[in-house]
Parts: structure tokens; C-alpha cells; sequence
């Protein structure tokens, strides 16, 4: 800070020409120290003046930067009222203009009851009293939107506040899922165990309920503060953790988020998501805001847990439980983490014996708070017993602790879950369990040239997003290296990528109309992506469950979509069981045409070349030892061992290596420059193989397309665009459906036909098996012959 200027006399003498009022009074026991003037002795004193009679507003401190620095000026209504004054500024002089009018008073008194005012609203929102601005807030909105359209709502008696969220989200009806749980989660209290299809609107189906029920309280709050002028108990007012959400994957756990925020955003209700692969000191920061709502994957939500944070661990307060894709929860080696969050809910039985010190001090509400809270289960695929209903029964009435046995099964995680023998059970799943608009087919090949009927759909049928499912890393990286070699752009996503990467390949695929991504099952459940037209199972599932949920990536909320599984001879058991297990009784054929493969396997062949020289040169450069790489990043010369003439020789290798692939890369990159033509497409006659249905309508579509650039042009000569003949550039649904209804295949006879070649295969086994046998034997007895001869001659 500079030094201040001392003022000049005349500057001083309108200083004290100010009603300047001490700052202590006479009744403060420090005034006694203080001097009355400036030649005694003691403690100086403040003097202060009432800045309401000069027309200034003092402002707020916090505001920072150059606005604490300037002084506000009330301008007045009337200028022939006001007299111009100035202001000292920072340097002594009278640089500022201030008026100070007669309406002053008035507008201080206005500004102090809006002060009380917004202080009421304040305590009132803490009490749970929504403040009007927010219910004001989307009036424009809300008067350009037809209820008319959105009627199918009103049945389901929502919150004016979340029904101006569906007016603004554009949802016309609910789903049938929505329909049947939310009465049954929202105004019953039920806990629900709901199975609808993917792509069906579950995370509304619970997300509804627990918004509705929040909105509630509050009016309850607000009420109660209204009659009683008293904050109402702890239990209704924001800042409690309401409802915890748990999802198998952190995908799924951050859309669950946004899709809960969207329906929110007028409502004040805070939603945290708390995932791994994330910094957790950031999430542990977010939950000191202390949300509403909480959605997470198993292991970070115990993470933090165990770390003893309060608003986690405050389970009391809890009112809503969900569990999102359960099936996934109980398998085995998964999710341990989710047995001890279980055992930390406050349970409805009368003992807590056996707990851990966490869990005990978590229970010290009464049994009326602990009934309130609800469980909420959601899947695609649930399948209960028929005495299920007696084991929730017999569990509520048990009072002996759970022991550490695991969660097993559905069933025993609604039990640990403390699900009351009254759950409403909604399972709109059909017999076929997948989607109703959604195309099944195959593709029967061997293992080896999997790669080249891959290769062949995308290039055929390369439109709209495609998801590529494998069941190994390994043969993810096999798949996006091939491809990106072909000239094909992907995006990967498996269990071993870091979470912002993850999320990265997840923005790009969903950024990019024709995006592929070939992923793991870790992108099986949950994923909502809009627009992905084709799934294709590069490798068969390990379950039914996980087919239900690979499929369920296409034709989601009423759209359509088709799944093509890519069938080895050694996956036909598997499939015809995976069909079965539906009521599949047959299945169609994806189209494909031959004439295109002996191109395909020729770009493949390269391609494959290509990708052995790159893995060979990557495995021997991830074979330097660690001492090599941090000599080399000091540059330091290790010692060679190796003569001159070995050193001459890998430098040969190594350069002979480099002129290879480089050839190969040209002559691939010759035959990419081209599109991918069948076996029997003459580049001299264009209708040599004679003018297929396809070509006559690419004909005729191109024909009116340059009637129209003439017309629109009016004579002038334009250079059209290119445009491939004789390559059907269509989604492989309008394929399958355009294809004819011959090349579907009976699932029984596939069955069948697998048995009948696995008994051949099983005789010829034994047949082997007994000849091995019967040699030994053979060989034995000739041994023991020998050595009886050769006694004898002894």
C-alpha cells in the first residue's frame, strides 16, 4: 500500500463539518480509558456517521475485488429534491458525487424489511419450507407447455414441481414400469422388487418416489413452521442423507446422477455421485455439503464409510434404499463391500447384537423412524421362489443378528436388505425376457475368421453407433488394434482403463452418429446411449443374464435395434442353451454376402501382419529392464556385451523389419483408398455382373438427385459428390429386415445337430481311449513275455 496523502485545511474543516458520533458509548466501561481530545492521554477512539443521511450504502463485505473499494451511491427518484455533496476518496480529496434525496429513509426502511424478509426464508428453508422463487422459477416454460399431451401423468398424482421437471424434460407418458411402482413406492410407502426390459425407465421408477416423498416433508415442515413459528423436527429438514442409491458400475452410478439432477434441478435437492477412479478427497468435500441424495458403486461408498464420514454414516435419517441392477450384486466374487453397507442400515428387528462399534452407534433412533425407510430393487432379470414372501417374513420376525455368510443369492440380499414381507412385486418381463422391437440374428463362422465377418459389417453396414461386446480384455485389444489398422475408428472401454478415460471413450462414442465402441461387460448394464442401432457379440456371455443386458444396449424406450452374435463351431452348445433359456424357437441369419469375404480376408491378411510386427516391437520394447529405462533417461551408456558383428546384424534385422512393414502398410493403405467391392463387381463395366435391385435404386436415386442440382442451379455446371456404386451403405436392421425370411435357422435342430456331433466327438474319444488301452495292455503282456524268455535262456 502507498503512503496517504495528508489532506489540505480546507478538506479538514468539511471533514469535521460531519455529524461525526463516537463509536463507544458513554455507558461502555472502556469510554473511561479513552482521550476526549487529541492532547490528553489513554486509548484513542473511533467516531463513525450515519451513512443513511448522506445518501451511502456501505457494501457487503465478501464481495472481494474492486467492489469493496467503491462506494455505492443512491441515486434519487426526484432530482430537484436532492443536493450534490462529495465524497473523500482514498486519497483525501472529494472525488466521488453522492445526492442525498428526502426518499432515503423510505428506501432504508425497505431494504431492512427485505433483509428480515429474505432471513425468514432462510430459517424457513431450513425447516423445510420450498421459497417461492423457486416455484416461480420456469413460469415462461410452464405457459408454453400443453398439459394436454402430458394427461397420462395425472394419474400417477405427482408434485406440481416434478411435473413442471417431466413438462420440461419433454416426457409425454409414463412407462409401463413407472406406472406400476411409483403409487406403490410414492403414496403406499411399499418397498418394490421391480423387472422390466432394459431401456424401460427404472431409474425414474424409483428416482420419482423418493423426489415426491422429499417434497412432501417439506410442505409438512413448512407447515408446521407456519402454524407453530418452530423449526420442526430433525428428521424433515434438508441435510440429511434421504436415500443412498447403489449401482453395480460407476457408469451407471454417474447417468443415474445426471438423470436425477435433470428431474431436480428445480426442486433444491442436492444429488452427489461417489465412484472409484476418482479423487476421494473431492467426493469427501462434496458430501460436507451434506446431499440429499447419494449415488454410488459398492466399494468407494465403504471406502468412505470406514473412514467414519457423518453424513454417510448417519443412516437413521435414511428413507429410501435402491438397489440398481441387483442381479449383478450377488455374484460370486463381487461386491463384498456391499454385505458390510448392508450390515450398517438400521434394521426393523429389536437386537443389534453382534455389530460392529460403526453399526451400533448408527442405531439409536427408534423402531418408528427405522420402519420409515423403504427398499427399492430394480433388474432387468429377477426370478423369486414361490415361498419368498414367508422368508421375508420369518426374517422380520427373527431377531438374531445376521451372521458374516455372504450374500448368496436374490433372495438373501433383499433379506440383509431388510425388505418387508409386503413388497409390491412387479416383473413386466416378457417370456423372451429382451426387448420386443429388438432383431436377433447370427452369424455362423470359425473362430479365426470372426475378425473378417467384423470387418465385413462395418464395412457394408457401417451406419448408426455399434457396441462390440467381448468377454476378455485380451481380445478387446485384438479387435480395436485390427480395426484401427483397417482404418476404422474405435473406442475402447474395459474394467482396467482409469475412470477419466473411461468416461472420455463414453463422451466420443456418444458425440459420434456412427461411433464404435468395443467394450467389455463393463458397459453391459446401465449404459443409456442414445441412438446405438447394432450390438454385436464378438464373444459369447457367460450367462443369460449378461446377454439380456448386452442386448439391452439397443432398442431401448420403445426404439428398435439388432443384436448379432458372432457363433463359432464351439459356441453352438452355448448359443442354442442362451436361446432356449428364452423360448427362442428359431433365430434368423444375418445376411451376408460371399462375394465380398475374398476382399475382406485380403485387407485382413495385411492388417494382421501389420498388427504381429507392432505387437512384437511393443513386447520387446516392454521387455527392458528397469535398469535400462532409468539409464536411458539419464542418459548413461550401459555396457554392451555384444560384438560388433551382432550389433551389425540386429541393426539389419531391425531395418529389414522397417522396410517390411512399411511395404505392407502402403499396399494396405492402395487397397483402403478404394471401397470394398464384391468378388464380382467389373471396374470396366459397371453393370458387368449385371444390375442388381441395389444398383437400380442407387441408379435411380442418382439420376433424381442430379435432376434437382440442375434444376436448383438453373443451367450453371456444379461438381457433384462422390458416390459409391453398388455397396449398400444401410444399418444392418434395415439388412436383416429387407433379407428374406429362408435364412432363419430352427434353435432345435441347432441343438440337436451340436448333440449329434458331440456324441461322434465322445465316441471317437472313447474309441481312442480304449485303443490307447488295449496297446498298453498289448504292450504290457509282449514285456512280459520278453522277460519270461529271457529267464528261461538264463
Amino acid at each position: 500500500m502507498g503512503k496517504e496523502r495528508i489532506p489540505a485545511k480546507s478538506d479538514v474543516k468539511r471533514l469535521d463539518a460531519l455529524s461525526w458520533n463516537p463509536s463507544i458509548t458513554e455507558d461502555d466501561p472502556f469510554a473511561l480509558l479513552a482521550g476526549s481530545n487529541d492532547l490528553e492521554g489513554g486509548f484513542l477512539s473511533l467516531e463513525e456517521i450515519d451513512e443513511s443521511e448522506y445518501g451511502l450504502v456501505i457494501p457487503e463485505p465478501g464481495k472481494g475485488g474492486e467492489e469493496e473499494e467503491e462506494v455505492a451511491v443512491v441515486e434519487p427518484s426526484h432530482p430537484s429534491k436532492s443536493k450534490k455533496r462529495k465524497l473523500p476518496d482514498a486519497d483525501g480529496g472529494f472525488g466521488h458525487n453522492f445526492e442525498a434525496t428526502t426518499e432515503e429513509k423510505v428506501e432504508d426502511e425497505k431494504k431492512a424489511k427485505r433483509k428480515k424478509k429474505k432471513k425468514k426464508e432462510n430459517v424457513a428453508l431450513d425447516a423445510g419450507v420450498e421459497p417461492e422463487a423457486n416455484a416461480n422459477k420456469e413460469v415462461d416454460e410452464e405457459s408454453t407447455v400443453d398439459e394436454t399431451e402430458f394427461y397420462a401423468w395425472n394419474e400417477l398424482r405427482l408434485h406440481p414441481m416434478i411435473m413442471k421437471s417431466i413438462y420440461r424434460l419433454g416426457f409425454k407418458e409414463p412407462t409401463p414400469i413407472q406406472k406400476a411402482c411409483i403409487p406403490a413406492a410414492a403414496h403406499q410407502g411399499k418397498d418394490v422388487i421391480g423387472a422390466a426390459e432394459t431401456g424401460s425407465g427404472k431409474t425414474l421408477a424409483f428416482g420419482l418416489p423418493i423426489l415426491q416423498r422429499l417434497l412432501e416433508e417439506r410442505e409438512k415442515g413448512a407447515k408446521s413452521f407456519s402454524e407453530k413459528g418452530s423449526v420442526v423436527e430433525k428428521g424433515s429438514r434438508g441435510g440429511l442423507l434421504r436415500a443412498l442409491i447403489v449401482t453395480p458400475t460407476r457408469e451407471l452410478a454417474l447417468q443415474v446422477t445426471d438423470h436425477l439432477k435433470e428431474v431436480a434441478k428445480v426442486i433444491n435437492v442436492r444429488v452427489v455421485p461417489i465412484v472409484g477412479g476418482m479423487s476421494s478427497e473431492k467426493q469427501e468435500r462434496l458430501l460436507k455439503s451434506r446431499p440429499e441424495i447419494v449415488v454410488g458403486t459398492p466399494g468407494r461408498l465403504w471406502e468412505i464409510m470406514s473412514g467414519g464420514d457423518k453424513h454417510l454414516v448417519e443412516l437413521h435419517s435414511l428413507s429410501f434404499f435402491v438397489l440398481d441392477e441387483a442381479d449383478r450384486m450377488v455374484e460370486n466374487g463381487h461386491f463384498h463391500e456391499l454385505q458390510s453397507i448392508l450390515d450398517m442400515l438400521p434394521m426393523n428387528i429389536g437386537s443389534v447384537d453382534g455389530r460392529d462399534q460403526v453399526t451400533q452407534n448408527c442405531v439409536t433412533v427408534s423402531s418408528s423412524q427405522r420402519k420409515k425407510r423403504q427398499t427399492l430393487v430394480f433388474s432387468a432379470t429377477i426370478s423369486l421362489s414361490a415361498d419368498f414372501r414367508k422368508k421375508l417374513k420369518r426374517r422380520s420376525l427373527n431377531s438374531k443378528p445376521f451372521m458374516n455368510d455372504g450374500v448368496s443369492s436374490i433372495e438373501n440380499l433383499f433379506e440383509r436388505a431388510g425388505m418387508r414381507a409386503d413388497a409390491a412385486v412387479i416383473d413386466l418381463t416378457n417370456a423372451s425376457i429382451v426387448a420386443d422391437k429388438l432383431e436377433e440374428s447370427f452369424v455362423e463362422c470359425r473362430e479365426e475368421d470372426k475378425d473378417a465377418y467384423l470387418y465385413y459389417i462395418f464395412s457394408v453396414y457401417g451406419q448408426g453407433r455399434t457396441i462390440v461386446f467381448c468377454t476378455s480384455i485380451a481380445a478387446l485389444r485384438h479387435i480395436s488394434s485390427l480395426l484401427r489398422i483397417l482404418g476404422i475408428s474405435v473406442w475402447t472401454l474395459h474394467a482396467q482403463m482409469q475412470q477419466r478415460a473411461r468416461l472420455k471413450a463414453v463422451d466420443r462414442f456418444r458425440g459420434n452418429e456412427h461411433g464404435i465402441l468395443v467394450a467389455t461387460d463393463v458397459a453391459a448394464r446401465g449404459l443409456d446411449i442414445p441412438g446405438v442401432r447394432t450390438v454385436v457379440h464378438y464373444q459369447l456371455p457367460h450367462s443369460a443374464e449378461v446377454y439380456v443386458h448386452r442386448s439391452g444396449r439397443t432398442a431401448r424406450a420403445s426404439a428398435d435395434g439388432c443384436s448379432i452374435a458372432l457363433i463359432s463351431p464351439s459356441d453352438r452348445a452355448k448359443f442354442a442353451s442362451l436361446c432356449r433359456s428364452f423360448s427362442k424357437e428359431s433365430l434368423q441369419r444375418f445376411p451376408i454376402d460371399n462375394s465380398y469375404i475374398p476382399e475382406v480376408m485380403k485387407r485382413l491378411s495385411l492388417a494382421r501382419q501389420i498388427d504381429k510386427i507392432l505387437r512384437k516391437d511393443s513386447q520387446e520394447k516392454a521387455k527392458k529392464s528397469w535398469l535400462e529405462r532409468s539409464a536411458e533417461s539419464i542418459e548413461l551408456i550401459l555396457e554392451d556385451h555384444d560384438s560388433e558383428d551382432d550389433r551389425v546384424n540386429n541393426y539389419k534385422q531391425k531395418k529389414t523389419k522397417s522396410i517390411h512393414l512399411q511395404k505392407l502398410q502402403q499396399e494396405l493403405k492402395v487397397l483402403l483408398s478404394s471401397p470394398l467391392q464384391p468378388k464380382t463387381f467389373s471396374r470396366r463395366f459397371l453393370a458387368g455382373a449385371g444390375v442388381s435391385s441395389l444398383l437400380q435404386h442407387q441408379f435411380e436415386e442418382l439420376a433424381k438427385q442430379k435432376m434437382d442440382e440442375n434444376g436448383s442451379c438453373g443451367g450453371e455446371s456444379k461438381r457433384g459428390k462422390l458416390m459409391v456404386i453398388g455397396q449398400d451403405c444401410v444399418e444392418p436392421l434395415q439388412a436383416l429386415r429387407s433379407a428374406s425370411h429362408e435364412a432363419r435357422i430352427d434353435v432345435k435342430k441347432m441343438a440337436g445337430k451340436q448333440r449329434n456331433i458331440e456324441n461322434l466327438r465322445r465316441k471317437r474319444s472313447e474309441k481312442k481311449r480304449n485303443e490307447r488301452k488295449h496297446l498298453r495292455e498289448k504292450r504290457k503282456k509282449e514285456r512280459k513275455r520278453l522277460k519270461s524268455d529271457t529267464e528261461l535262456v538264463d
